[in-house]
């Protein structure tokens, strides 16, 4: 891997982030066989299971509140030959999934690969992911229930 490594800006970093941990562990398996060969990395932190703590709103405006915690697996990795460090977060016990999601991470920071990875990758996985939230979403649309209030006397 070379030395090549690009400041990635925040947003587009975190709109990837979250749709690799919003995939599937088999769908990052099946992108992962095309760039296996071209990422060589070591852990800077194994995948570890752990607890953050949830924050809610009321109302989604109120004031902050604990909710709970939530069990998430965290991993870092770097490229060898390169400084570029990359990390995985998902939600659960799924170590595999968060070593894949730290891989892609550091690999979409080499300007070299990001355009690609983002184009057969990230971009296809995103597609799937808005087709499954219209499926549900129409699933529950179906079992909608509209309630009113009439007024009485008058």
């Amino acid at each position: 891997m070379s030395r090549e490594h690009t400041i990635v800006p925040t947003a587009k970093r975190q709109r990837w982030l979250a749709v690799l941990a919003r995939a599937e562990l088999g769908e990052l398996q099946k992108a992962w066989i095309d760039y296996a060969d071209k990422a060589s990395y070591r852990f800077l932190r194994k995948p570890e299971i752990g607890l953050v703590m949830t924050r809610g709103r009321a109302g989604g405006t109120g004031q902050p509140f604990n909710l709970g915690e939530m069990t998430v697996t965290r991993c870092a990795v770097q490229l060898v030959g390169s400084n570029v460090v990359g990390f995985g977060y998902v939600g659960g016990r799924r170590p595999q999934q968060a070593e894949l999601i730290a891989a892609f991470d550091a690999l979409l920071q080499v300007p070299s690969l990001n355009t690609h990875i983002e184009r057969e990758v990230i971009e296809p996985l995103a597609r799937l992911q808005r087709k499954r939230r219209e499926v549900a979403a129409r699933k529950v649309a179906r079992t909608r229930v509209e309630f009113f209030t009439m007024v009485r006397g008058g």
